[in-house]
């Protein structure tokens, strides 16, 4: 149970078409392993699960707010730190999307990822040459995003998001461009050497370095690190001469952090490394270490699906509901898998794979609703009833305590 919490979206994307392997992304053809790397829902799915389409195209659902989302990349060195995983690469080194408010009609459609990016999110998946998946049509996913589209006025509040072990920044695109277009600026902080590759400032794209063997990895140093990631792009956002053209944008006395997996235990151990976030979310992912009573004081949302998550379940959450001191909400959603929360379960269903019994354009509905909400409500200062308890119009989502 607790390894499969550990893994990314991406990993389920294999397990959907193929029965348990090593391959991750939108399909695998590697043969089962002696030590599996994830027991999500698909893995009973059988080896002659439905083909993906000939030319696969995604189409990422579009933004529901009132602005249109614009993107922006930006390349930081943090030069007082090596990278974790590969010291002889020299300064950790991150890419980061930049999705922000922006008046609708600018900009040109952002590509989801570059096609280095999509590469090797194929390579590291095993994904094969019949499937109809190339870089090409990965990296051309329709994201509702726009490059250099004018920004509106006014400051916002800065959201960072985290993905799952083994996925790249972009499997938060959705969530990113429905913050953006309800006026916050958000950080899609890719997590170098951890995933299929981030393309870099000198054009390089790392492949993970330690995906091949989860099973020896040390998740709370994971956590730790994405931790100091995401306080080392604070900083590069908010101080001084700033890394992003936009940094006008950002208010920095209201940020947030999210993230999905191993991301949403990155949240919890951001929030307590770092004071100037005051709001954090986790979605589906165990803690890595749970936090302890005074460690975190400030609003904390759990989301997760309800056959794993729900309170009196056999993970940590429950420990670390306990732990939270501040406002705090624990929801559960029936019907939902691990990749619910991101891009992923949608990408599969368009590639043709099974999906979970939650309709995937649901799972990103609810999860964007929420997650919405509960930062407007720790950030902005909006009441929404839609936190308050159980609602007719969301009845997969559960209220725990």
């Amino acid at each position: 149970m607790k390894r499969n919490r550990r893994i990314s979206a991406v990993a389920a994307l294999a397990l959907a078409a193929i029965v348990t392997g090593t391959g991750t992304g939108f399909a695998a053809t590697t043969t089962p392993s002696a030590t599996p790397v994830a027991t999500h829902a698909f893995d009973s799915a059988p080896a002659t699960a439905t083909a993906p389409t000939p030319s696969f195209h995604g189409t990422l659902p579009a933004p529901t707010g009132p602005y249109a989302a614009g993107e922006d990349i930006i390349h930081l060195t943090d030069a007082n730190r090596p990278d974790p995983w590969v010291p002889s690469s020299g300064p950790r080194q991150l890419t980061v999307t930049m999705v922000y408010p922006a008046v609708p009609g600018t900009g040109t459609p952002a590509p989801y990822m570059t096609l280095a990016e999509a590469a090797g999110h194929i390579q590291q998946a095993k994904i094969p040459a019949s499937s109809g998946i190339t870089p090409q049509n990965v990296s051309s996913i329709t994201t509702h995003a726009f490059d250099g589209a004018r920004p509106q006025r006014g400051k916002h509040p800065l959201v960072l998001l985290s993905p799952g072990f083994g996925d790249q920044r972009s499997a938060l695109t959705s969530l990113a461009t429905e913050l953006a277009s309800h006026g916050y600026v958000v950080a899609l902080v890719g997590p170098t050497h951890e995933d299929g590759g981030e393309t870099l400032a000198n054009g390089e794209t790392p492949p993970c370095a330690i995906c091949d063997h989860p099973e020896t990895i040390d998740f709370d140093a994971v956590a730790a690190g994405r931790a100091l990631d995401m306080s080392f792009v604070i900083d590069q956002l908010t101080h001084g001469k700033s890394a992003w053209r936009l940094a006008h944008l950002i208010d920095k006395h209201q940020i947030g952090t999210a993230g999905h997996s191993i991301g949403g235990a990155s949240a919890a151990a951001t929030m307590i490394a770092d004071p100037r976030v005051r709001a954090g979310v986790n979605m589906d992912g165990s803690f890595f270490p749970a936090p302890m009573p005074g460690q975190i004081n400030r609003p904390f949302l759990m989301l997760g699906r309800a056959d794993v998550h729900s309170a009196g379940g056999g993970d940590n959450w429950g420990k670390a509901w306990a732990a939270l001191g501040g406002y705090k909400k624990w929801l559960a959603v029936t019907g939902a898998n691990h990749p619910t929360f991101t891009d992923m379960d949608l990408l599969m269903k368009e590639a043709g794979y099974p999906t979970p019994p939650l309709d995937p354009e649901r799972g990103i509905a609810i999860t964007r609703e929420y997650v919405t909400a509960f930062f407007d409500q720790a950030l902005k200062g909006i009441h929404s009833p839609l936190l308050d308890g159980p609602s007719p119009n969301n009845p997969e989502v559960l209220f725990q305590h």
